[in-house]
């Protein structure tokens, strides 16, 4: 039984990271046994089709975000705080990746939703799911902050969604130029969309 578990274990990690690298279409099931390291039958033990395996990759990816999400965005800090801390922390994943790889991936949900999003229904409603429960997550922080004055929206729900494709579109554009630094506004951009103060810049030696 521990033999099996780590085939398992293997084939979903090397789909992972050839999806992060490659996407979705380009890849064989061949190419994913050999990165894996396991006989071919092992994929068809546990998955009925590259489709499948690419939404156990997803739900398991998501599993992962969403502890990191709950811990950040339910933490004991002021609500915009909370919300600073997400996007500081997708850039050092973005940053972390890029050191590893030589490349920024990008984010699997994003890349797989402009790929597949028209392939695969499967996958659209899964990542609809996803997008919907980080809208949710965030929303209830933004309420937080509305309900403090810290911010000047009215509705929360059409805020939350903003943020996020604040969020997916700058790494989407740090994937497309390689280039973590263009996460740099994300935090500047988020208080505009909020109608939240910029922060002040204190003079030098102050």
């Amino acid at each position: 039984m521990g033999r099996t578990s780590d085939a398992r274990e293997k084939i979903l990690s090397a789909a992972r990271s050839l999806i992060e690298l490659r996407g979705y279409s380009a890849l064989g099931v061949a190419e994913i046994c050999k990165t894996a390291g396991v006989p071919k039958g092992s994929f068809y033990y546990f998955f009925e089709s590259k489709e499948a395996l690419a939404l156990t990759v997803v739900d398991e990816q998501w599993a992962g975000q969403r502890r990191a999400w709950e811990r950040v965005l339910h933490g004991g800090a002021a609500p915009l705080s909370r919300l600073r801390l997400l996007f500081e922390e997708t850039e050092a994943g973005q940053r972390a990746g890029q050191q590893s790889c030589g490349t920024v991936a990008g984010c699997l949900f994003g890349n797989l939703t402009l790929e597949l999003s028209n392939q695969s229904e499967a996958v659209r409603d899964r990542l609809q799911g996803i997008f919907e429960a980080q809208v949710e997550m965030v929303e209830s922080v933004v309420a937080e902050a509305l309900g403090r004055g810290e911010v000047s929206v009215t509705d929360t729900r059409a805020a939350a969604r903003a943020l996020v494709a604040q969020l997916e579109g700058q790494v989407m554009f740090a994937k497309l130029y390689n280039d973590t630094d263009r996460l740099g506004p994300l935090w500047a951009n988020c208080l505009a969309l909020l109608g939240a103060p910029a922060p002040r810049v204190s003079a030098a030696g102050a």
